[in-house]
């Protein structure tokens, strides 16, 4: 052990038992003190030893002297004993005390005293004597399976649009598990679904913070809802973020992606779709996103094939089955397109895009009984949802009556009384059936619930062209005006401004709205123009589906295929290909009804009436119930 000597003549005085003989008056109080507690003679050294006891664990002696042995320390008068805290021994330091209890000699306590001081100082490092914080024992909370189950019941509570209830319980959770990532993500999407996107930012601000920015998940759902509220360049900052994060998380690949696409950058999109999957492995929603861009280039056998690495990846993916039947439908393929169809159902029985789209694939063909019925039975597993009564309440007036159809608006309104696509199509109608004053009433009941998205810009050109057509030119310039103060790349909206100012002389005026367009074009977007007609009025997210109507077209519009089907129709006797197309077919709808949803087709119309959006659980319960029963045959 390394020795260290202090002269005698610097410590006796200061631990001398007679005041008097210390001429600093500065050492008084203290000798006095240390006369008082011990009565020790004076020595050569004065020796600091920690003496242990039978329950001391950690032996270590600290000499202070001149060239002190062990023979020499056993005939030593009384010293000083200062004793330490008593820890817990690891099987290192117990090692570490053997060596040093060991009897050895200078030479041999030499040559290990450098590894036994960094063993001691690293133990040293490792000791929380001054850290009462961690010792402490955690904070008594649930167990986190309470926390699974509060997540569960704030997903049902949503469903239900019972959202005070959600948000209650989330922040009930959140100071309970601040870590978790989960609670931030659901009560954002809450407030999302209520177009609360300042309380959405600060619940995603709290969440990174709570989680050091480390969770991918929380950066996501900000940058979609930046990309929601049209600030572009904070999505993509905070899809960075998230892809920082965790550079496997598909989701954020793809939604950059979808941004990059809705901004007109395909090449920066199709860029970050490969590197998702360069990172993420097959996915296929990004199977999906590529599939769609060789679409946009008309690449229709490329698009095919990625459709099938899509349905390859996840069967029950209903949404790569709905994007490639649209695909074919582009393509006049309309055999195999009711086929994916069929295979759409099969993956997802309940999902509402599904039924939706294929009955208005059919009521495009003709089939609008079948239409009819695909309708009734999406209504009847999701009676919360207003775009299929606004769908079949446009089918029956074009086919029925205006009354029909207003009963069905008035139950859609009353399911979701914000929903603007179910204001504005019913206003859309009454506009038609010559009840201007009813119709102004409605959009200004579209305006009323948002009139900064793009549903109120739609709404703005749907009534500037409605003043237009009974005379109120400047009312319907303000409109137009308005319009484009939301969506300045509208091209219908500025053409049909345009068109307004020809009809009343005013060429040189009209000339300058197209320039105007032309200046104020930052980039090339696909933007579907929006006629005034059936297929105009539904759910912007189901932007496609515009495109597969082509009702109220002009009879020199149609296409060949059309002519060629209205040929063969008239040489077969009424009887067209698609027809027999659907005879060939081997699904059987009303069959898949029975086995898998537990519906009777034949009292298909009474459940339809008696559908109420409270019914929602019973009708969960049912399909849960005949999963079960098909369940237990099979085993």
């Amino acid at each position: 052990m390394q020795v260290f000597s202090i002269s005698k003549s610097y410590l006796l005085p200061h631990l001398s038992p007679n005041p008097s003989s210390n001429p600093n008056p500065v050492f008084n109080s203290s000798t006095s003190i240390c006369s008082s507690l011990f009565s020790l003679p004076r020595s050569n050294s004065l020796r600091f030893s920690h003496k242990l006891s039978s329950s001391t664990p950690l032996h270590e002696e600290i000499k202070i002297g001149k060239d002190l042995k062990p023979e020499q320390n056993e005939t030593e008068e009384p010293v000083l004993i200062a004793r330490r805290p008593m820890v817990d021994l690891t099987a290192e330091e117990e090692a570490i005390r053997s060596l040093t209890d060991s009897p050895r000699g200078d030479d041999v306590n030499s040559s290990y005293s450098s590894k036994i001081d960094e063993k001691i100082s690293e133990i040293a490092k490792k000791l929380p004597i001054f850290e009462p914080e961690r010792l402490a024992p955690p904070a008594e909370r649930p167990l986190l399976i309470n926390l699974e189950l509060a997540l569960y019941r704030a997903k049902e509570l949503t469903r239900r649009f019972e959202f005070d209830k959600a948000e209650e319980l989330l922040f009930k959770c959140m100071p309970l598990w601040p870590e978790d990532g989960r609670i931030y993500v659901a009560l954002g999407k809450v407030f999302v679904k209520q177009l609360k996107y300042a309380e959405a930012r600060t619940v995603y601000e709290r969440g990174c913070q709570a989680t050091q920015g480390e969770n991918t998940y929380i950066w996501q759902c900000w940058a979609v809802l930046e990309s929601k509220a049209g600030n572009t360049k904070r999505a993509r900052e905070y899809f960075d973020a998230s892809i920082a994060a965790d550079k496997k998380h598909a989701p954020a690949w793809h939604g950059w992606a979808v941004l990059e696409m809705k901004e007109g950058n395909l090449k920066r999109a199709r860029y970050l779709l490969r590197r998702g999957l360069q990172f993420c492995g097959g996915n296929e929603y990004i199977y999906q996103t590529l599939a769609l861009l060789k679409v946009k280039n008309k690449r229709y056998e490329h698009a095919r094939h990625l459709f099938q690495r899509a349905v390859a990846c996840n069967p029950k993916s209903c949404a790569s089955w709905l994007a490639w039947a649209q695909m074919e439908i582009e393509d006049d393929n309309n055999s195999k397109a009711r086929e994916l169809f069929e295979e759409a159902i099969q993956a997802s029985p309940k999902n509402r895009f599904a039924w939706h789209v294929w009955a208005v694939f059919e009521a495009n063909q003709g089939n609008i009984e079948k239409a009819r019925k695909l309708l009734k039975v999406g209504y009847a597993l999701n009676p919360r949802d207003p775009v299929l009564l606004q769908s079949l309440a446009l089918i029956e007036y074009r086919h029925t009556s205006a009354n029909a159809a207003r009963l069905l608006f008035q139950r859609a309104s009353k399911i979701d009384p914000r929903h603007q696509p179910v204001w504005m199509a019913w206003g859309w109608m009454e506009w038609k059936e010559g009840n201007i004053s009813t119709a102004r009433e409605l959009y200004q009941r579209v305006l009323s619930i948002d009139s900064t998205n793009d549903s109120a810009a739609r709404c703005y050109q749907a009534w500037g062209v409605l003043e237009q057509r009974i005379g109120n030119l400047e009312v319907a310039r303000r409109l137009f005006r308005s319009s484009l103060n939301i969506n300045s790349q509208s091209y219908i909206t500025w053409m049909t401004w345009a068109s307004l100012e020809e009809r009343r002389g005013n060429s040189i005026r009209a000339e300058e709205i197209r320039n105007l367009y032309l200046q104020q074009r930052t980039e090339v977007v696909d933007d579907p123009l929006w006629v005034m007609g059936l297929l105009d009025i539904f759910d912007p997210a189901m932007g496609n589906i515009k495109r597969m109507f082509k009702w109220e077209q002009p009879p020199d519009s149609k296409s060949k295929k059309d002519l060629s089907r209205s040929k063969d129709q008239s040489e077969t006797g009424g009887e067209s290909n698609e027809t027999r197309e659907i005879e060939k077919s081997d699904f059987d709808l009303d069959a898949f009804l029975k086995r898998r949803l537990s519906v009777d087709p034949s009292k298909l119309d009474e459940l339809f009436e008696g559908t109420n959006p409270k019914t929602n659980i019973s009708t969960r319960s049912i399909y849960r119930r005949s999963q079960r029963a098909r369940q237990a045959a099979i085993n």
